[in-house]
């Protein structure tokens, strides 16, 4: 059975308004919530978010990070 996210399209502030996903993102990325750039890419879908960030994040925190989401 598919997640409630479809990470292709669900935007970072949808995520962000869902109790259940916050909780995941601040446990996996706790400084993200807060970042001071949000405001400028809380908008874009998660995987485009994920693939403009491929510095700031490493493979392993951004695989936990779309399994978790995914499995909501």
């Amino acid at each position: 059975m598919p997640g409630t996210f479809d990470l292709d399209t669900t935007t970072l502030a949808q995520l962000l308004d869902d109790p259940r996903a916050r909780a995941v993102i601040v446990e996996v990325v706790p400084e993200l919530p807060n970042h001071p750039m949000i405001g400028f890419v809380k908008n874009l879908p998660v995987n485009q978010l994920l693939q403009m960030a491929g510095s700031q994040l490493d493979p392993a925190t951004v695989s936990t990070l779309t399994q978790r989401i995914q499995a909501l």
